[in-house]
């Protein structure tokens, strides 16, 4: 049963509802996305290995070691 509300929305309230609190799982993801953007990945592969399982160290590497972002992605993927 829902109570009703008595008095005006407070700024508290109205933070938490215009920004819901991420999840764990998506601030790892958004921090992974942001590290494989810092080595020069192309966002969509950057969005995709940051979803994914790939090891986010071996991406960079690969990539400092001279392997381009496209068959970095191939291998990790």
């Amino acid at each position: 049963m829902e109570h009703e509300r008595t008095g005006p929305v407070t700024e508290t309230e109205m933070t938490e509802i215009a920004e819901p609190e991420m999840s764990e799982r998506s601030k790892v993801e958004s921090w992974r996305l942001n590290v494989l953007i810092e080595a020069g990945y192309p966002l969509t592969l950057a969005e995709r290995l940051a979803v994914s399982e790939a090891d986010l160290h071996l991406a960079v590497e690969l990539v400092t070691h001279g392997c381009t972002h496209g068959t970095g992605a191939e291998i990790l993927l």
